[in-house]
């Protein structure tokens, strides 16, 4: 008798992002028991098989994560370890880290750590905690060398993404939700945005893996969490079952369009620029809106712009110095940059 359904689809989406794992870093699977002769040549001792470590918070969809990562990375002579983090939001949380250290460890998991981080303030309380994980996920990965992290995002996670980027009217590439895989060289892998958040936790009940709720998901003072747990049931009230589904194949559809509409901003923006490398606004006003703006924003990032302070209402003035050219004044940009034309060129640099 097989696995428990919701067990089988977390296990199938993890095994199918190793082999991607394995294909990306160049390794190659054997059936079990298969010895391969090594040539004449080659080094005595093999390199040691790639490490992937999940994500874990303790909640159902990363602990159904680390599950299926612990059951299916030996299989394919593949290494697996766990990485939680302790923010400091909350009373004990230090020790409810140790607990989720202790429950990778009984997977099978090393290494399997804990590492503790301070918020800071920038952004708001999400954001921030946000950029604390990251950062302290990368430096875990660079510490282990980790061939990449594994996160428990579901599709409901993904269309709650959706909605809040709806919500910023910050145009497609904010609808197009998480990729799949993210990061720099691909580090950041997202198994389950397939997968329901009611299959992951499903799966751990049948597995009697203990899971942690974390107060902060229920706790209105937090955007997602409003957004979890009124504005998805009203939309489905409303709407009808299948929204959070539909949202998340709207994901994919945004994203695929964005990428195709950054690759060819890409392919144009050598031939909007003269000799000195200059944006010729004649030129860029005979693009269409979509890949000028791609362009534009991207020359603003170069000058000095952070990426994420830098919003649409920000390109739509400079953009305005392209199609509604009156004699305006200079545009600042996050970053003291400055965006002016001059001479029928746009001039983008730090004031």
């Amino acid at each position: 008798m097989g696995p428990h359904p919701a067990v089988a689809a977390i296990r199938l989406a993890v095994r199918r992002v190793l082999h991607d794992i394995l294909t990306d870093h160049g390794s190659t699977t054997e059936d079990p028991g298969h010895t391969r002769r090594a040539p004449e040549d080659a080094p005595a001792e093999r390199p040691p098989s790639p490490l992937v470590l999940v994500a874990c918070s303790g909640g159902a969809d990363s602990m159904a994560l680390a599950s299926a990562l612990a059951f299916e990375a030996p299989r394919l002579g593949m290494r697996a370890g766990g990485v939680t983090v302790d923010h400091g939001l909350q009373a004990g949380s230090d020790l409810r880290a140790e607990e989720v250290v202790l429950r990778l460890r009984g997977l099978g998991l090393d290494p399997a750590e804990s590492v503790a981080v301070r918020v800071g303030r920038e952004g708001g309380p999400e954001a921030a905690a946000r950029d604390a994980r990251y950062a302290a996920l990368d430096a875990a990965a660079e510490r282990h060398g980790a061939a990449a992290v594994l996160l428990g995002h579901t599709r409901d996670d993904q269309a709650e993404t959706v909605l809040l980027g709806l919500a910023r009217g910050s145009g497609i590439r904010s609808l197009s939700g998480m990729a799949a895989v993210s990061g720099a060289g691909g580090r950041y892998r997202r198994p389950f945005l397939h997968i329901d958040r009611q299959t992951a936790r499903k799966a751990c009940m049948v597995q009697s893996l203990p899971v942690w709720d974390d107060p902060h998901n229920a706790d209105p003072a937090y955007t997602r969490s409003r957004l979890r747990h009124e504005g998805l049931p009203a939309l489905e009230k409303a709407l009808g079952k299948g929204v959070v589904e539909a949202l998340a194949r709207t994901a994919q559809l945004s994203r695929d369009d964005a990428d195709a509409l950054d690759a060819w901003a890409g392919q144009a923006e050598a031939s909007v620029r003269d000799a000195a490398g200059l944006l010729e606004c004649a030129k860029l006003y005979a693009l269409p809106p979509a890949v000028r703006r791609r362009i534009l924003r991207r020359a603003a990032i170069e000058a000095g712009a952070p990426a994420g302070s830098l919003f649409a209402r920000h390109i739509e003035e400079v953009d305005r110095l392209i199609t509604g050219w009156r004699g305006q004044k200079a545009i600042n940009l996050p970053g003291k940059v400055v965006a002016q034309r001059q001479g029928g060129r746009l001039v983008i640099r730090q004031g």
